[in-house]
């Protein structure tokens, strides 16, 4: 037993001392013991809060929402540019890495916290209780980012057969781990999500410390998990949950706040800085997107400055002002689609909940307009107004790159110095290969 809890020690400082603290996760060091109390475990998991990566950023690279030419900096173009190109194999080894090492350092300390509940001293039930339930929250969510960049989408597969990630539901680091099936990693993070909602008790935190889950995150998870897989009653009935608590939309006609601030009403969870100030500075807005926002669209100069007709920049990221993973316009296109994919029955729940996002995004004549086009529209029309929707609305959120991945990934075609390169139609790459030093330490990893 001391073996065992001098090698947990080692382990947990090593995760305390890798990382800087972040004021806005108001982080304090664990300290060279094994947490014992509710206040140590709390430290202990604000730590795994700040591990999960902002990978879904980086992931926007590869989608068509972002433009790289040769006016950016060396640095940023050698960090990124083989990630927008899909230049997987050959990458230069300057190329920004995605972070599947940190992934399961935040599963570690999910998992020995809801290993420890029975050990937590010191705190309330409700305390010792909220702890658990982040931590299964947190463990759902991490394996969701992971089989979402690392397995096949599950709409495009048999999710019974297709290969993704391991999944790690223990603290054991010596345990050899092999990759799950895609239906493997979405069953075991909805039935994480059963256990959450039973442990959670938070409604909402107060600003500062809503990074943390709530009892509202668990249904907006639901919302996105099941959109990814197709369930589309089932994500309807979540996307419904979740406003019947919780419908407020900014309304950019008269707000100085962005909808994916973290002090936004719309704010459902502000765990991820998706664009951190590198990804904003080597982010320019694709001429694609930018024809997408239509006279009257407020969106299109709150969201974007244009400096000149080729070079546009991102407003909405770049520092820890814009830290959200789940918002209320996210869960309105969430309903709208899932509802429309439901059958004809529900195409006016679509229609209405789309326009209801509209109206706070449009000035009152555009807006008109607007909403007597959608009215008009007939299902396969709506259908892709909403994908555009979410297009505009979720720009830079890290949303694109796995809505080309769920829906109909398209063929996508990026120019660079003169050089066309193309992802084809359903392209072996929406999917990322898992990294090459994972494989090297584990062999297992490859099959």
């Amino acid at each position: 037993m001391m073996i065992k809890n001098i090698k947990l020690v080692c382990v947990l400082l090593c995760i305390a001392t890798l990382y800087s603290c972040d004021k806005y996760l108001d982080i304090q060091p664990v300290g060279q013991v094994i947490p014992r109390t509710a206040k140590e475990f709390r430290a202990l998991l604000a730590e795994a809060y700040n591990y999960v990566p902002e990978d879904r950023g980086l992931a926007a690279f590869r989608s068509d929402e972002m433009l790289m030419d040769a006016s950016l900096a060396t640095e940023d173009l050698n960090s990124f540019k083989d990630i927008w190109i899909w230049n997987d194999v050959s990458a230069s080894e300057t190329t920004t890495s995605f972070k599947w090492r940190e992934f399961y350092r935040a599963l570690f300390t999910a998992n020995y916290t809801i290993e420890s509940e029975n050990m937590i001293e010191e705190g309330t039930a409700d305390e010792v209780r909220q702890l658990v339930g982040e931590s299964y929250m947190l463990r759902a969510y991490v394996h969701f980012l992971l089989v979402n960049l690392y397995g096949e989408p599950y709409t495009h597969c048999d999710p019974a057969t297709s290969k993704a990630i391991p999944l790690k539901l223990n603290s054991d680091t010596e345990a050899v781990l092999t990759r799950n099936t895609v239906g493997e990693v979405y069953s075991s993070i909805l039935s994480d999500l059963v256990e959450a909602e039973k442990y959670l008790n938070v409604d909402k935190w107060e600003l500062g410390y809503n990074y943390r889950f709530t009892t509202l995150a668990v249904n907006a998870l639901r919302s996105r998990v099941y959109l990814y897989m197709g369930d589309w009653a089932k994500s309807l009935e979540a996307s419904e949950a979740v406003l019947s608590v919780n419908n407020q939309l900014v309304d950019m006609s008269s707000s100085t706040i962005l909808p994916n601030e973290y002090n936004s009403s719309e704010n459902i969870l502000a765990l991820e800085e998706v664009m951190n100030a590198q990804y904003v500075r080597a982010a320019k807005v694709a001429t694609s997107l930018w024809k997408l926002y239509g006279t009257g669209d407020l969106r299109k100069s709150k969201y974007f400055k244009q400096v000149t007709a080729s070079n546009i920049q991102v407003i909405k990221g770049g520092s820890n002002q814009y830290r959200c993973s789940f918002r209320v316009g996210e869960i309105y296109l969430n309903a709208a689609e899932a509802a429309l994919m439901t059958g004809e029955a529900a195409i006016d729940v679509a229609r209405e909940n789309l326009l209801t996002l509209v109206e706070k995004r449009y000035t009152a004549n555009a807006y008109a307009t607007k909403e007597a086009a959608v009215n008009a529209m007939g299902r396969d029309e709506l259908l892709q107004e909403i994908y555009n929707e979410r297009t505009r609305e979720l720009a830079f959120e890290g949303h694109r790159w796995f809505d080309l991945r769920r829906t109909t990934r398209p063929r996508l075609e990026k120019t660079f110095g003169g050089t066309s390169y193309v992802l084809e139609e359903n392209d072996s790459r929406y999917t990322i290969r898992i990294p090459s030093e994972a494989i090297e330490a584990n062999p297992g990893l490859a099959n």
